[in-house]
């Protein structure tokens, strides 16, 4: 008589992706082992996901009243970068392009270091306040783009890995000079600007074709590493 074959469900680790945007980091972070839940105050219908709309640092302040953010073993954070982000501070502020930014991190951090849980909190270069715990290049993963970002790192470490030198230049123009390369600029539009197909090549992100979705995402390249790091740390154990 044939035996009935059992099936053993696996509870995946969950991770909690606050402005989560079209999900490159929740994609990462799923490829790494975990389920997902992403929460934007913009609708985001190409977030491959469960997502909740709405203010993000409501969302886990609720959470955390609730006690419902038990259920998860990380948080991930891609506040707003524009207050604190190199273009913000350099050249827009130079020629008085732009407008205020609000800067969410600080608030942001008291509700996560409320909440018990480790954290990332991730950022462009630029004047944001987060700690450099870890910065990660698509160099470092043979991508088509540069994207440097920063990552605060709370509750829990990990080694920064060696960053490999870059091949050549950013493809495009800059400061009126054109020089060609081997990476492509994913963000703005015009002055050479990679072309929606050509970021998403670029930053292994094939979901959305909508183009600012792509110039705020991350490669989902950088929270697939974090992730794997994240579980090789055994602070799972910890948030469990």
């Amino acid at each position: 008589m044939t035996q009935p074959v059992l099936i053993r469900r696996v509870r995946l680790p969950r991770v909690l992706d606050l402005f989560c945007c079209s999900g490159g980091a929740g994609m990462g972070y799923r490829r790494a082992g975990f389920a997902v839940d992403g929460v934007d105050i913009a609708d985001r219908p190409n977030y491959p996901f469960p997502q909740h709309r709405g203010d993000a640092l409501e969302h886990l302040a609720a959470l955390i009243t609730s006690g419902e953010i038990g259920r998860y073993a990380l948080v991930h954070n891609s506040p707003p970068c524009q207050e604190g982000c190199a273009l913000t501070v350099g050249t827009n502020a130079s020629r008085g392009w732009g407008r205020n930014h609000i800067q969410l991190i600080p608030e942001l951090r008291v509700l996560l270091e409320a909440s018990g849980l480790p954290y990332v909190i991730e950022q462009p270069n630029g004047r944001a306040p987060v700690r450099r715990d870890l910065r990660l290049c698509g160099e470092m993963f043979g991508l088509g783009v540069l994207r440097h970002r920063n990552f605060e790192l709370g509750g829990w470490t990990t080694v920064q890995p060696p960053h490999p030198k870059h091949r050549g230049y950013v493809r495009g123009y800059r400061h009126g000079v054109y020089r060609d390369g081997p990476y492509v600029a994913a963000y703005g539009a015009g002055g050479g600007k990679a072309t929606v197909p050509e970021m998403q090549q670029a930053m292994g992100i094939t979901w959305t074709d909508v183009r600012e979705e792509l110039t705020e995402a991350i490669p989902p390249a950088y929270s697939e590493w974090i992730g794997r790091a994240f579980l090789a740390s055994g602070s799972l154990e910890v948030a469990a």
